[in-house]
């Protein structure tokens, strides 16, 4: 499919979304939100898909939503779909967290520069985030008189403790990639010129990877912020059963004895 905003490439099962409004720093229109939900929709079903990858054209990552599309209210595309009953930017926002959460499949922020309001939170919704030195995280909302939006609320404080969120969302201070790595919101900090390699390198560790148990740990990862020890101990029960009998299982077994790299299928 052809994107008016956003460049979609599949390389050895890793897809990468890339937001290509550089002249904007990929600042979010309403067509935009539409193309990056239908892209993540292809991505979670694709088979042939084992990792997904955001990153920014230019020199940004993403700048939040843009101003002049909001205050215009544009709020229809040629991608729109009826049946989700979309009623605002923020409505789509909510539909792409949510669905970078539930997806099986590990998503890697690649930062490349600036990550600020709906932008910031694309990557925070994201299971890994690798920046560059250029990176920068700001929850600039309070800045616009605004409440932040694409699960800003429920992430940060995840990531980086009640404290720091109450911090960050309360000045809407922008900070820059030292920090970001020290508080926990990085998990890579690279040179530029090193992101899209180290970015590949470790989508393609992960895409290599045995995917049942990748994607039932995820799962798993995000269930136990949201409920007890029981319930997740009962969880893990059930995944372990269900990767011992898969085929990937028997497979890692055989690779450990023969002493050499597992080849998973996904089966």
């Amino acid at each position: 499919m052809d994107y008016e905003c956003i460049l979609v490439e599949k390389e050895n099962r890793v897809t990468t979304i890339t937001l290509n409004r550089p002249e904007k720093l990929n600042a979010l229109t309403m067509t935009m939100r539409w193309e990056i939900l239908r892209a993540t929709q292809e991505a979670a079903k694709d088979p042939d898909t084992n990792v997904l990858v955001f990153t920014g054209a230019g020199k940004g990552f993403c700048s939040g939503g843009d101003v002049e599309d909001m205050a215009a209210k544009k709020f229809d595309s040629p991608l729109a779909d009826p049946a989700l009953k979309v009623k605002s930017p923020q409505d789509l926002g909510n539909l792409i967290v949510i669905l970078i959460r539930q997806m099986s499949k590990p998503v890697i922020a690649s930062v490349n520069g600036v990550a600020a309001g709906g932008g910031c939170n694309l990557a925070l919704a994201c299971d890994i985030r690798i920046g560059s030195e250029k990176a920068r995280f700001g929850q600039v909302f309070v800045r616009r008189g605004l409440h932040p939006d694409w699960g800003g609320t429920f992430f940060l404080p995840h990531l980086v403790g009640t404290a720091k969120a109450c911090e960050l969302i309360f000045t809407g201070d922008v900070i820059d990639a030292v920090e970001s790595e020290k508080i926990g919101l990085l998990n890579k900090l690279v040179p530029q010129e090193k992101l899209a390699e180290t970015t590949r390198e470790f989508a393609l560790k992960l895409a290599k990877g045995a995917s049942i148990p990748m994607g039932l740990a995820k799962r798993a990862i995000y269930k136990a912020m949201q409920t007890d020890l029981s319930s997740i101990l009962e969880y893990e029960l059930y995944a372990q059963r269900m990767c011992t009998e898969s085929e990937d299982y028997h497979e890692g077994l055989k690779s450990f004895l023969e002493k050499r790299e597992p080849n998973f299928k996904g089966k």
